[in-house]
């Protein structure tokens, strides 16, 4: 129902009401009217006042006829607006539909909306209320640490304050006791002033006392106080003197001492660390024959075979009765190595004749270079040693078939290479030129038949020519004093020779050379006065030298064993060291009566 429709059904009702009322109200009158015309016989004031209401209700009734007729009017005029409204209506109601139908989408998606937006406001207050919940759960912790923090606070305050009252009260009790003892110390100030009176009366008794005693000693050793005073400064500078010459000599031994056994511990290590192939080698090549009969094709007719060898090679060829073997002979170990890879070759091929000869010595000899360079650049690998002159790898690949003293001379280099190398790591040193310096040492050898003078000078002047450093060159002119070491790289090349060619087996001498150079140590030993006997012992690295007691002291044995060292050193040459030790025997006899 429109609002119009409302309207005119309100205005209806009150319309009827108000008939109706106007209706009930005139019958009341009639009815009442009625009653008046019945009872006459009432009285007069009775009459006079109904006719008055009468009158009224009668003014009344016209009253409500008007009212009725105007209502009538007014339902009429009603009835056309109603006709007219409901027209109104009916248009309206269509638009109401249709506007129904927008509402309804409308309020669906109102609905829709207002859905997605309670969701959203959902999902938002439970974040905020989650949110809410973690800050008030981080605000609780803080606020417990916070609490804690405070009550550790408080107990710290507390205890400091327990402490404070605490040195308060033990404050009091220093005070206490330092004033008791201020009073103490008052009375002992007292006291030590009347001591200290008593004391200088006494000081002055006792200094004119002494004063008399030593006026009585003076007197008595005829000597006065200052000549006394330098009689005992003299005789206390003398001990003192011959202490510090003590302590100083005790100092000397420890030193000696320590630097005895560090140089032993460094020569052992290096020594350790180095491994040879062998000790020495022959100086004789001997081939074997697959046949004594190969011994006559080896001669030739009318021997042309072995002078045209021995022309050739210029090697000794020795064919004695040694069965299937011949010996090659030479003081040149290269030339005795090509002659012998020569002749072997020879016997394997069958063909000895004297043209044949000259061809086999020729690629003997080329084989033989290869060999030597092979192994000069295998030695320079393991020392690790490069950029070498290829003269001198030429010069140092002769030495690989050159002994002294029965030691393979390249071998020996490598070997006094290696253990130069160990003592500059023990020193720590750089260890590269310290090993070219005794790699090098004795390159002078490949040259010693070519060249007249000593190898060493020899070898410094080569290396010096192919552009080597100076400490090299010095190192090997100094390594025999032929030039004084100056240098820590001649120093251990020196070192570093002395080992490796006087370790046991590493050289051997001749029969004559040894018992010459055992008769030359005895010799040097005893013909010091006072020598009673003296013995050659381990092969000549120890003297014992027994002196007689009566004649030689302690200390004049020290002094003959410093001479007779000296001596060996300067007059005789030898690999490794000699220990001389003096002997010297103390005897006591007494007779028991």
């Amino acid at each position: 129902m429109t609002g119009l429709e409302t309207v005119l059904a309100a205005a209806v009702a009150v319309i009827g009401t108000s008939v109706v009322a106007v209706l009930i109200l005139g019958l009341g009158i009639v009815r009442r009217l009625s009653a008046g015309r019945v009872e006459t016989s009432a009285t007069d004031s009775n009459q006079r006042a109904r006719l008055a209401d009468a009158e009224r209700w009668e003014d009344s009734l016209a009253t409500l006829r008007a009212a009725n007729e105007e209502a009538t009017t007014a339902l009429e005029e009603a009835r056309a607006s109603a006709a007219g409204a409901r027209n109104e209506a009916l248009l309206a109601r269509g638009e109401a539909a249709a506007a129904e139908a927008s509402a309804a989408g409308a309020r669906a998606e109102a609905r829709r909306v207002v859905d997605a937006a309670r969701a959203e406001a959902d999902a938002i207050i439970d974040r905020a209320h989650r949110q809410a919940e973690q800050d008030a759960e981080r605000r609780q912790r803080r606020l417990d640490e916070h609490e804690r923090l405070l009550a550790v606070e408080a107990k710290r305050l507390a205890g400091d304050a327990d402490r404070l009252a605490a040195d308060m009260d033990r404050l009091a009790g220093d005070a206490d006791r330092l004033a008791e003892r201020g009073r103490g110390l008052e009375a002992t100030e007292a006291e030590l002033t009347v001591r200290e009176a008593t004391l200088a009366t006494k000081e002055a008794i006792l200094v004119d006392a002494e004063r008399q005693r030593r006026t009585e000693l003076e007197r008595i050793a005829n000597l006065t106080a200052d000549a006394a005073r330098t009689e005992l400064v003299e005789s206390i500078e003398v001990q003192a003197k011959r202490e510090a010459a003590l302590l100083v000599r005790d100092i000397e031994y420890d030193a000696r001492q320590t630097a005895d056994r560090r140089a032993r511990q460094i020569v052992v290590d290096a020594i350790q660390r180095v491994a040879g192939e062998q000790t020495a080698e022959s100086v004789v090549s001997v081939l074997h024959l697959p046949g004594d009969e190969m011994k006559g094709r080896i001669i030739g007719r009318e021997g042309r075979n072995i002078r045209a060898f021995e022309s050739v090679t210029g090697v000794n060829l020795i064919i004695d009765d040694t069965p299937e073997a011949v010996l090659l002979s030479c003081f040149d170990p290269v030339r005795r190595e090509i002659a012998r890879l020569t002749l072997e070759k020879l016997v394997l091929d069958g063909r000895i004749h004297p043209h044949r000869i000259e061809e086999v010595f020729d690629l003997a000899r080329q084989e033989v270079e290869q060999l030597c360079q092979r192994a000069v650049e295998d030695a320079l690998v393991e020392v690790g040693i490069s950029d070498l002159h290829p003269e001198l790898v030429t010069l140092i690949g002769r030495l690989r078939y050159r002994t002294s003293y029965g030691q393979n001379v390249l071998k020996h280099l490598v070997e006094t290479a290696h253990i130069a190398g160990g003592m500059a790591a023990e020193l720590c040193l750089e260890p590269t030129l310290i090993k070219r310096c005794a790699f090098l040492h004795d390159i002078g050898k490949a040259l010693t038949h070519e060249v007249e003078g000593s190898h060493a000078l020899i070898g410094a002047d080569l290396v010096r020519k192919y552009g080597e450093p100076d400490e090299v060159v010095h190192a090997i002119e100094a390594h025999h004093n032929e030039v004084l070491p100056q240098t820590i790289e001649a120093v251990l090349t020196q070192v570093s020779d002395s080992c490796s060619g006087g370790r046991p087996g590493a050289r051997r001498e001749s029969l004559e050379v040894y018992v010459k150079r055992l008769e030359r140590i005895e010799e040097i030993a005893g013909s010091r006065s006072g020598v009673e006997k003296v013995f050659a012992m381990q092969a000549g690295r120890e003297i014992r030298v027994m002196v007689r007691p009566d004649e030689i002291d302690d200390i004049g044995a020290a002094v003959l064993a410093r001479d007779v060292a000296k001596r060996v050193e300067e007059e005789l040459t030898y690999p490794g060291q000699i220990r001389v030790t003096v002997v010297r025997e103390s005897r006591v006899t007494e007779i028991a009566r």
